[in-house]
């Protein structure tokens, strides 16, 4: 008989809680509300929310905008550059930002640094470890006005160097983006501080979110547990993919779904304990409700 066990520490994060909170509220009061990018990297999620009256635009759309008169724009978790904020304000939109605390204090710290070196005059380097073309990257790199490099791994790195668009004779600080891998981090801190000895100075900022590095060895013991493990995790999502990564590092029967649609009985025999987690973007609803599915299939 297939036992199935849900992750307890599974489920939506901290500020992914707080921006999807404050649209049901919304919702519940207006019937509408406009979110510039998907609020969670979640189909499902997405979905239900669509049909209390989500709706999703993105830069395009925001740009095109007319006739705007204090409809509600919601910013989600993963923020956006100052300049997204002041032409969302120049088109009439009233702005619910729902940016995640961990994120709006790197945010800060960017600005910081960059204005720090600046200003010292030492021609330094603002380096963001993280996936390119992430919303969260994109309004990292929007608070310097584009005056960062952004890696996603340690071939970034060596490219970058190599090709020179980083210098390792100048100084850097190194920041990520709060989703990333702490292995792969210290990994890219690591080569980077090997590569800039006795060059120039190397600052490295602890960024990642406390509850995203946390949830890397609470999983990997989650995974070593189970002998199948359901990772659920929307198509998009950064988080997921670092996670679910992670589970089939520890567990090679590790399938990843979006939906219950996704579920294959042939991955399962009859006496498997089968483990259900998830990405920081994913609902306990889906969790729950894959679970269920899987104990149906018996």
């Amino acid at each position: 008989m297939i036992r199935v066990e849900i992750d307890p520490h599974s489920g939506f994060c901290g500020g992914v809680i707080r921006a999807i909170g404050k649209a049901e509220e919304l919702l519940a009061q207006e019937g509408k509300l406009f979110s510039l990018g998907a609020i969670v990297h979640n189909e499902e999620e997405l979905l239900r929310l669509e049909q209390q009256g989500l709706v999703t635009i993105d830069r395009d759309d925001l740009e095109q905008a007319g006739g705007v008169d204090g409809e509600n724009l919601l910013v989600r978790a993963h923020g956006e550059p100052p300049q997204v904020y002041a032409l969302a304000r120049d088109k009439g939109f009233r702005i619910i930002d729902c940016t995640c605390p961990v994120v709006l204090k790197l945010q800060r710290h960017i600005r910081e640094a960059h204005a720090r070196m600046r200003a010292e005059g030492v021609n330094g380097q603002v380096l963001i470890f993280g996936k390119i073309g992430h919303p969260e990257v994109l309004g990292l790199v929007g608070q310097v006005g584009g005056d960062a490099l952004v890696i996603e791994n340690l071939a970034g790195l060596e490219r970058q160097i190599a090709e020179g668009g980083l210098d390792p004779a100048r100084p850097v600080e190194i920041f990520s983006q709060t989703t990333m891998s702490p292995d792969a981090y210290r990994s890219v801190c690591k080569t980077l501080a090997e590569r800039m000895a006795g060059k120039a100075p190397l600052k490295v900022h602890h960024t990642i979110c406390t509850q995203v590095a946390t949830r890397h060895k609470e999983l990997s013991e989650f995974a070593l547990g189970h002998d199948v493990i359901i990772f659920v995790s929307g198509k998009t999502s950064s988080n997921g993919e670092v996670l679910c990564n992670l589970c089939k590092r520890y567990n090679i029967r590790t399938f990843s779904i979006s939906s219950i649609e996704d579920i294959q009985p042939g991955w399962f025999t009859p006496d498997d304990r089968v483990g259900v987690c998830g990405a920081t973007s994913t609902p306990k609803w889906l969790l729950e409700k894959t679970a269920r599915a899987i104990e149906n299939l018996q």
